[in-house]
């Protein structure tokens, strides 16, 4: 797949795939490989692709540079529409990420990013992509409009064909999880959207995002990712056919923007955002006086450049003369403003926007994240991963020195664990791995951090901005326009913010302990389900039959070790995989994926709540004052 081709509305894509004829299907995954190799690219936009001497496909992409209409995709062979040059040309372009839906009229100039933006809320989330939330109040006296509590009929249908659909695709796997495969759930996924359930298109979208980049060995891809996203497709859309009346598994697509009433903002940080789909920009993250986290975001087309360049770009909201570096390290005072559910701040015709001098990481109500271990904080996340992905995290550390991809640093309070710090985003033309390498070559130092935890990784936390420990003597010496703190996404640290001198550092075998989740026995279960999703049921049936050491026998440090629960599970797993009867004439008697799929989702969220508790216990300073994992 090539970039350089416009992004396809998934229905685009999903209608050409399906109007092709059996044998044409067979040929389809041969067809898109490589072809977008010689694209031809014109000044207007518009993209040819040549099959052949006799097939010219061209692409026509709307003002926003996306294929959505069917005519925007034409192809000159007799055949077309339903030719296999079209299907093939759409199907090596790029997936488009799901348009925003219309908000509110007095919201109508909202700089916003796509509403593929990644998390449990429901929008498909393009990598590095931020959708920030806090603890959001309704403004004065606007009331959020809740949900309908009960699924309507179409709901039920879209959900149980988009499990059905989801299950099939388990069971084929990455290795024949093609261009038909995806087409089949980017359908469904259209269908769960026109019946109003985003959260489980944008599951089934990430699913499908998933299976290319693994299928084309993209760097950066990993199988643990899939896996959590086949996870979240299978849940929420069983939950949904099941005819659960959650509201947050429907999701919600129109961003419902309060309306009236004042705040008070302060800046704490700004980051850049990168998205895999060619969106760029900058999330600038502030606070109330009551601790209510707020965001402005400017997220647009444009990529590296944009994400680069927005952090210094001005502000859109209510005429303030900001830019994101100056609210960052400022603050703002709003007359009618509005928030969404989320926290983001919009710029409607009625905000109004003054500029207010910033606060000092150490003054309230900012100095409030780092008043409390972080373990209680993280203890808080685990028990509601539902805003995991984008909750901050304050704490004071001392740099131990790197460690492989890590930063390796240690809490500034008694009894403290180790903690990793990795790049909020790994983008080598972005300033955040640059900026550990430099602070790596510091051990000894103290710093303030205030970072994003990874629930998926044990205490480790991605940084996004640092500043010098009040009171200590070995700490950052940052200039006074930067008012205590660097932004790790666009300030470069240098020598000169470094004291000077050396500290006496860390120990490191001292500071290393044991790592929970690295020294659990759960690694069978992980492998056995990455296997599933790696070469389908067919690969963990013959992987689980004593041949490898997935065999029924290696459950047993799983047993020894008190994970009973996952033992039984993933047993269970691998002999439902195997489970294949026929007929006296040799056909499949049960040749549904149901029941395969149940069982996978049975081990996967027993093994996600499993892991979610050993990474809790990593951050503890007693492990074993913390609840035991699922077992």
């Amino acid at each position: 797949m090539s970039t350089e081709l416009p992004p396809v509305a998934p229905e685009v894509l999903a209608e050409a795939v399906e109007n092709l004829t059996a044998r044409l299907r067979k040929k389809l995954d041969a067809a898109t490989e490589d072809c977008a190799a010689g694209a031809t690219h014109e000044a207007d936009g518009t993209v040819t692709l040549r099959f052949g001497e006799d097939a010219l496909v061209t692409l026509r992409p709307g003002p926003a540079g996306t294929i959505t209409t069917a005519e925007q995709a034409v192809c000159s062979c007799l055949l077309a529409p339903r030719c296999l040059h079209r299907a093939a040309a759409l199907g090596a372009a790029p997936l488009a990420d799901i348009p925003p839906e219309p908000v509110a009229a007095a919201e109508p100039a909202t700089p916003v990013g796509p509403a593929g933006s990644t998390a449990p809320a429901g929008s498909a989330e393009p990598v590095g992509s931020v959708k920030p939330v806090g603890s959001v109040k309704p403004v004065d006296s606007a009331e959020p409009v809740e949900p309908e509590p009960v699924l309507t009929a179409a709901q039920l249908r879209a959900a149980g064909a988009l499990w059905h659909v989801a299950a099939e695709a388990l069971a084929a796997g990455v290795t024949a999880g093609g261009a038909v495969v995806q087409a089949e759930l980017l359908r469904a996924a259209h269908s769960a959207r026109l019946a109003g359930l985003p959260r489980a298109e944008a599951a089934a979208l990430r699913v499908v995002r998933g299976l290319r980049a693994a299928r084309e060995h993209r760097a950066g891809q990993r199988l643990g990712d899939l896996t959590g996203a086949f996870r979240e497709l299978l849940h929420t859309a069983g939950m949904l056919a099941s005819g659960s009346a959650d509201p947050t598994l429907t999701g919600a697509a129109r961003r419902a923007y309060a309306q009236g009433g004042s705040l008070q903002v302060h800046g704490l940080c700004r980051e850049p955002v990168l998205s895999a789909t060619g969106y760029g920009g900058v999330v600038t993250h502030l606070l109330a006086p009551d601790g209510t986290r707020f965001s402005v975001s400017d997220v647009r087309p444009g990529g590296l450049a944009r994400a680069r360049g927005a952090g210094s770009a001005s502000v859109a909201l209510g005429g303030a003369v900001l830019d994101h570096a100056g609210l960052a390290r400022g603050g703002l005072r709003i007359v009618g403003a509005t928030v969404s559910p989320e926290g983001r701040l919009g710029a409607g015709r009625g905000v109004r926007a003054t500029p207010l001098p910033g606060i000092a990481w150490t003054e309230p109500p900012a100095a409030a994240l780092f008043a409390r271990p972080a373990a209680e904080a993280v203890a808080e996340l685990s028990a509601d991963p539902e805003g995991s992905e984008t909750a901050l995290l304050g704490c004071d550390v001392t740099v131990v020195g790197a460690a492989g991809e890590h930063l390796l640093v240690r809490e500034s309070r008694p009894d403290a664990p180790l903690l990793r710090l990795l790049p909020a985003h790994p983008h080598p033309e972005l300033a955040h791995t640059e900026n550990l390498r430099r602070i790596a070559s510091y051990p000894g130092v103290q710093l303030r951090v205030l970072g994003r935890p990874d629930l998926d990784r044990t205490a480790t936390l991605r940084p996004l901005a640092v500043g010098p420990v009040p009171g200590a003597q070995y700490t950052l010496r940052l200039p006074d326009a930067w008012l205590g703190r660097a932004d790790l996404g666009y300030d470069r640290l240098q020598g000169a913010h470094f004291p000077q001198g050396a500290a006496a550092p860390v120990p490191l075998d001292a500071a290393e302990g044991p790592d929970p989740l690295a020294d659990s026995p759960l690694w069978r279960v992980r492998r056995l389900l990455e296997t599933g999703v790696a070469g389908g049921r067919r690969a963990l049936a013959e992987a689980a039959r004593g041949t490898s050491s997935l065999a029924a026998a290696s459950y047993g440090p799983l047993r020894r070790a008190g994970f009973t629960a996952a033992a039984d599970l993933a047993a269970g797993l691998a002999a439902e995989a195997d489970r294949r009867p026929r007929d006296v004439f040799g056909r499949l008697a049960d040749p549904s994926p149901d029941g395969y799929a149940r069982a996978w989702l049975a081990a996967a969220t027993h093994l996600a709540a499993a892991e979610r508790s050993l990474i809790a216990a990593s951050w503890a300073a007693d492990p074993s004052a913390t609840p035991p994992a699922p077992r």
